[in-house]
């Protein structure tokens, strides 16, 4: 049972997949994208690559649970990735799982140039690390 865990943005999405088990995630990639037709036609490869049976992806809520225009933005996204791909589109509460990300990459020692490049699939694995941890019984 793959899953593929997702940091939506408007213009880079965070990819990460979980191990065949769906026990562990790591981060697969990060799609620069112009057009959304593009980004979801890539999404749908990789979901097809890997034999993915669900995607999740990390709703941005403000600080206060609200929603604002980013969780429009991402909603939106997602129903049209359902459609390209006839998977379903879990949202996860994805609330400081980018600053997360920066904070493990810094403290792992990595240049803010080279951050720059990965921090999207970390915390697309952050993401997707929370639903699995969330969906696994103990």
């Amino acid at each position: 049972m793959r899953v593929l865990g997702l940091d939506i943005g408007h213009k880079r999405i965070g990819v990460a997949i979980s191990d065949p088990l769906g026990i562990t995630a790591q981060g697969l990639t990060v799609i620069d994208y112009t057009e959304e037709s593009q980004a979801l036609q890539k999404l749908a490869a990789i979901c097809k690559e890997y034999d993915v049976e669900r995607i999740v992806a990390g709703l941005p809520l403000n600080m206060d649970g609200s929603s604002g225009e980013a969780v429009k933005f991402v909603e939106q996204f997602a129903r049209k990735l359902k459609e390209w791909t006839g998977l379903p589109v879990i949202m996860v509460d994805e609330r400081l799982s980018s600053r997360a990300a920066e904070r493990a990459l810094i403290s792992g020692g990595m240049r803010r140039r080279g951050r720059k490049a990965v921090k999207d699939k970390v915390a697309a694995a952050i993401i997707l690390e929370l639903y699995l941890s969330a969906a696994t019984p103990d």
